[in-house]
């Protein structure tokens, strides 16, 4: 009996303690938490709001070298990397005759001659009847005349047979266009032509055969694209600080100069091309088309306090901060009206409502 009676007292303890330690479980738990925040001090410092341009380094004028003749490849000169000046040779063109031009160039100078031996024959007798004074000085000064025509169709005639079969002629070899000249002083950057290539020469009608690709590498320009959302807030003269891929450890300063009027349309958005005059030390190399990003900075202020953008309240077109007031027992925070300025996307600028000296609530304490 007694047993029994222990373990109904045991069980009666057991289930006592049991509703006690629910009833203070669920009174803990309707109690409100007590939230503890981090305090931030508005510290002063430098903002700027920037955006990123992607595009290329490429050199201001790019120079397409043309044949003004056509033909074969005889000999290049040069390939690509090498430095040339202004009428520096770069290849030459041999010229392939078209039957047709080459059999009526030598059958004009077959009557050529055949016209020139027959005048020097007639001057020749008009020479001896001017000596023995049976005919006017009017008469011979014609027959010297018709004698030096005669000789210089024939001249004219065999110069056309050398241009048909050769391109150049003796008397004219050094201003030859079977010479393709470099029109610029530069870097090659391209020769896309070989030995035995036919060429096309550039005319009215056609561009021409490129003989090779000249630039002045000491103007160069960054090309790029910048989104519509932002093109308003960019004009020509800022600032541009470029940073080019193959060269990590490097950046140079650019100035914008030219925004494009038009935007094209590319994965849905429209962009607008932008150019900038890139000025690089002559000690680095940068190479055509190397991939670069451009810095423009939007917005800037200077010295002015500022705060994590995440702990400004935004409410319709007003900005509020919670400034403590008191930490004992809890902390105590004042909700107070501020004038915000430019955001970098972390920090913002206040303009006033708050001092260098009071305390921020920031996120909320683990």
């Amino acid at each position: 009996m007694r047993t029994k009676k222990f373990l109904k007292i045991t069980l009666l303890v057991v289930v006592a303690a049991l509703f006690i330690w629910t009833f203070v479980f669920l009174y803990q738990k309707s109690q409100p938490k007590v939230a503890v925040y981090e305090t931030i001090v508005p510290e002063v410092t430098d903002l700027e709001k920037t955006t990123v341009a992607t595009g290329k380094v490429e050199p201001r004028d790019e120079v397409l070298i043309k044949p003004q003749i056509s033909g074969i490849i005889a000999e290049v000169y040069k390939e690509a990397g090498q430095n040339v000046k202004q009428g520096e040779v770069l290849a030459k063109v041999k010229v392939i005759p078209e039957l047709g031009q080459l059999n009526s160039a030598e059958s004009r100078v077959r009557l050529a001659e055949i016209s020139a031996a027959q005048a020097e024959t007639d001057f020749t007798r008009t020479q001896k009847l001017y000596k023995d004074k049976l005919i006017s000085a009017e008469e011979y000064e014609k027959g010297d005349v018709t004698v030096k025509q005669a000789r210089e169709e024939l001249q004219t005639a065999k110069d056309n047979l050398e241009i048909v079969k050769e391109g150049i002629t003796k008397s004219s070899a050094s201003f030859s266009s079977t010479l393709i000249r470099s029109t610029i002083t530069g870097l090659i950057l391209d020769v896309p032509i070989k030995v035995g290539n036919s060429v096309i020469m550039s005319n009215t009608f056609n561009d021409g055969t490129t003989i090779a690709t000249i630039a002045n590498m000491n103007d160069l320009i960054f090309r790029g694209n910048i989104d519509e959302t932002e093109v308003g807030r960019v004009h020509e003269g800022m600032p541009v600080k470029l940073t080019i891929g193959a060269l990590q450890n490097l950046s140079f300063n650019a100035v914008l100069e030219y925004i494009s009027p038009k935007g094209v349309e590319e994965n849905g958005a429209n962009q607008f091309e932008i150019k900038a005059a890139i000025a690089a030390p002559d000690s680095v190399q940068i190479r055509s088309g190397y991939s670069a990003n451009a810095e423009i900075v939007l917005d800037r202020a200077q010295k002015t306090l500022a705060l994590p953008e995440s702990s400004i309240e935004f409410s319709g077109d007003s900005t509020f901060v919670y400034v403590l007031t008191d930490s004992v027992p809890t902390q105590l925070f004042d909700r107070r009206p501020v004038e915000v300025g430019m955001s970098n996307g972390i920090k913002i600028a206040i303009k006033s409502g708050i001092t260098a000296k009071d305390k921020i609530r920031g996120s909320e304490k683990k």
